[in-house]
């Protein structure tokens, strides 16, 4: 068993860490502070490759698979999870058109994703009285000769104000639960798909989160996903892979505060010493990194079973689910850690903590998680 990444993997894993501390890091406060995403700067990720990594290289992708994925992930959340964050929905994106595309969708838009024409693109599945549940969700589409007749709404859409391109998820059949949704692929600016209000957020503040409205949106047949009622299982394989970059971003978030943290530890100077040279301190730091790393070998390994082809659900949501705890429980440590700083917006402790805050809620709550993993290992009969 090897646990070393090989030298592509490296040479990726670095080439994302040069460009976080290039462009991302100095942008970062500002970033957060005026809720305006720079937008040039993801045309410069989705030229070095970033915003389709496991895609095939004929559709404009990088094909550096899933590891290399989760290293560069981690890269960019230490500097900017707000970047962070749109890379894993794009990415997530990309890979669902590759996977259940036809080749007309996949032809008209996967290039323009990885090659950054689209500046990134939607995932857009969670609805009002839909966030874990969304077998319950009340958004429609009615089928009329050639077309679909789109009719609902969505919430918490992340990257709608910048994305060219959406999944969208509907039910095709409103009396058959999880087997009556479908999923669609609909371009920014169609008839009757509105991006509606961007939403106010305690963290991750360069990444918008927007409300869709569908008011009569008619598609045609073509822009159907695989096939009538295949949508819920088209997000459950989605929400499998996008749980790895949640992982990942959550493992980044939490080295950068502990590393800070770390840093200013040992130049902190109370009662004649650095903090760093007492041992409550030398204990939050020996924890923090320990479990950081555990996560980061969890996250990892869903993403090795991913890119070989295995089953993975029950890993990408072991991985999730630690990481985003764990990050969270560092990001507390190292704010404490500065204590009074740590609480002041001069430092980027109270930033990490926020952005951290919200990796247990989305692409599954660590409740769900849990969840998933009982019946991996109980099975389905077992777990209400």
């Amino acid at each position: 068993m090897d646990f070393r990444p090989t030298e592509e993997q490296k040479m990726i894993q670095q080439m994302a860490r040069d460009f976080a501390a290039k462009e991302l890091k100095p942008r970062a406060p500002e970033i957060d502070t005026t809720a305006k995403y720079p937008l040039p700067v993801l045309k410069a990720m989705a030229d070095l490759g970033m915003m389709g990594m496991n895609i095939p290289a004929e559709y404009g992708g990088s094909q550096a698979g899933v590891v290399s994925y989760s290293l560069a992930m981690t890269e960019i959340a230490k500097a900017c999870a707000s970047t962070a964050v749109t890379m894993s929905v794009t990415n997530m994106m990309a890979e669902v058109l590759h996977t259940f595309g036809s080749e007309e969708i996949c032809s008209a838009h996967i290039p323009k994703i990885c090659g950054g024409e689209y500046s990134c693109g939607a995932f857009a599945l969670t609805e009002s009285t839909a966030g874990s549940d969304p077998a319950s969700m009340k958004s429609t589409a009615k089928r009329e000769g050639d077309h679909y007749v789109l009719n609902g709404s969505k919430t918490f859409i992340t990257s709608a104000e910048y994305a060219g391109v959406f999944v969208l998820w509907a039910k095709t059949d409103k009396d058959a639960g999880a087997k009556g949704i479908s999923a669609f692929v609909v371009g920014k600016g169609h008839p009757g798909f509105i991006v509606g209000r961007h939403e106010e957020k305690m963290g991750q503040r360069g990444s918008p989160v927007n409300e869709i409205l569908m008011e009569n949106c008619c598609l045609p047949r073509s822009n159907l996903l695989s096939q009538e009622g295949d949508g819920f299982k088209i997000a459950m394989m989605a929400l499998d892979g996008g749980r790895i970059g949640i992982g990942s971003m959550a493992v980044g978030i939490g080295l950068a505060a502990i590393e800070y943290a770390t840093a200013y530890a040992q130049n902190r100077i109370q009662f004649g010493q650095p903090i760093s040279s007492f041992q409550a301190i030398q204990w939050m730091i020996a924890d923090s990194f320990t479990e950081l790393e555990a996560a980061r070998l969890l996250v990892l390994r869903a993403a090795f079973l991913k890119e070989k082809g295995e089953r993975f659900t029950r890993e990408a949501s072991m991985g999730k689910l630690f990481a985003s705890e764990i990050a969270n429980r560092v990001c507390y440590k190292a704010l404490q850690m500065l204590g009074g700083y740590g609480y002041m917006k001069d430092y980027p402790l109270e930033r990490y903590s926020r952005d951290c805050r919200v990796t247990t809620i989305y692409e599954g709550t660590s409740e769900i998680q849990r969840l998933v993993i009982a019946r991996e290992i109980l099975g389905s009969n077992y777990v209400s």
